[in-house]
């Protein structure tokens, strides 16, 4: 089948984010379909679209900035300009079968549904996190006419969705909570690139001897955004925290975001900084695996806010396909993953002393670490295989087309 697939956050493995809908649009192509991919170039640069091909898979680039560092407001104009130009640019198109547009943004929709429309195909509608209630949560949305709106476009995109894809059960709970029939949901959570992180344990042992002040010594890692909904500086208060009770533990944080420069006054102002935290910018996605590799424990973080519990993080995956245990500091589906499985750490968000003595003890015993690696890989393995998680997609585009029928069956 043809696939026009919108997704304004898409990325390539020597980007600094989720690679997954690469994974994804790629394997697909492998089984022989047809995909093209609308999305942005958020660089700055300038110019008109352009055309990239990586693996068959073909990717359309519109030059649109973005960045986790602007504000809501330019981020909406982003949304806006992304919208307007995929909409027109994806009319050129002869035909496609099936149109699968990604959100968020939630924005997403409306050139979503314009093509869908234009080419008289399904739409597949992909829930990332739960907009509005994310960005109401935090106070992204504030005023009655904005959440009013943002609800509007809400009910709009799951109208014309003839299927959902939630990126959690809690997310599909979610949407079901709307009204929209369960029978229509499918759960396919981030997966786990297994082909990307079977690396060999040199590697680790390679990154750990290019700093003095990691060595041999424990390691906890954060590879991601430093943005307002990860809260980093939870980490700097924790690694603070756990200096006293276990001083040759260390944390590296990779990443940039809107709050970097918050998360280093932090780690500066606590005494930690170039201490036993350290800060390095963002990485390819193909160079993720050595950091992952030379890691006792990664961590996955958010704000202590009820909405974001729905959320299935990358990170969490990604650790899950290197075999490393997994820290989080909230409640959700993936803490109940996290208990059921003994794969890693469930710290209690808002009482740092109390998670500084539960990360201090299972650094002590890298032994279980390692154990509890060998769970979390097992896990990913039996449930979240990322070519696993692509049959359930290919599953949904087929049934959109009038395919079997087939009932809802959550991933998680």
């Amino acid at each position: 089948m043809r696939i026009l697939f919108l997704d304004q956050h898409f990325a390539t493995p020597r980007q600094a984010t989720s690679t997954f809908p690469f994974v994804m649009t790629r394997e697909l192509v492998r089984r022989g379909h047809a995909v093209e991919v609308l999305t942005t170039d958020q660089s700055g640069r300038r110019g008109p679209w352009y055309v990239t091909e990586e693996d068959g898979l073909r990717i359309h680039w519109c030059p649109v900035p973005y960045s986790n560092r602007m504000g809501y407001g330019r981020r909406l104009i982003a949304f806006g300009r992304f919208c307007a130009k995929a909409a027109s640019y994806g009319g050129k198109f002869a035909a496609f079968d099936v149109v699968y547009a990604c959100s968020t943004p939630l924005t997403i929709a409306l050139p979503g549904v314009s093509l869908a429309r234009r080419f008289r195909a399904p739409m597949i509608f992909e829930v990332r996190d739960l907009w509005p209630e994310v960005p109401i949560a935090l106070g992204a949305l504030t005023t009655p006419w904005s959440i009013w709106a943002a609800r509007a476009l809400e009910r709009f995109a799951y109208r014309n969705a003839s299927y959902v894809v939630a990126r959690s059960p809690m997310m599909a709970d979610g949407v079901a909570a709307t009204g929209y029939p369960p029978e229509r949901i499918r759960v396919v959570p981030n997966a786990c690139d297994f082909a990307r992180f079977d690396v060999p344990e040199s590697w680790g042992r390679d990154f750990r001897a290019q700093y003095d002040w990691l060595g041999d010594r424990p390691l906890v890692l954060y590879a991601g955004t430093f943005g307002l909904v990860n809260d980093c500086r939870y980490i700097v208060r924790l690694a603070h925290a756990v200096r006293p009770l276990r001083p040759e533990a260390r944390f590296l944080l990779v990443g940039a975001g809107r709050e970097q420069e918050l998360v280093e006054r932090a780690a500066r102002d606590l005494g930690v900084l170039n201490e036993t935290l350290f800060l390095r910018p963002p990485v390819p996605k193909e160079e993720v695996p050595r950091l992952f590799s030379a890691a006792d424990v990664v961590m996955s973080t958010v704000r202590d806010v009820p909405a974001l519990h729905a959320n299935c993080a990358n990170k969490f995956f990604d650790a899950l396909a290197a075999g490393r245990a997994v820290a989080i500091n909230h409640e959700g589906w993936l803490a109940d993953l996290i208990r059921d499985h003994d794969c890693g750490l469930v710290l209690p968000a808002a009482d740092i002393p109390a998670a500084a003595r539960q990360l201090a003890a299972a650094l002590r015993d890298r032994d279980s670490l390692r154990h509890a690696g060998q769970r979390a890989r097992r896990l990913g393995k039996t449930r979240f295989d990322a070519l696993r998680c692509t049959d359930v997609v290919e599953e949904v585009l087929h049934a959109a087309l009038g395919g079997p029928s087939w009932t809802r069956k959550a991933a998680a």
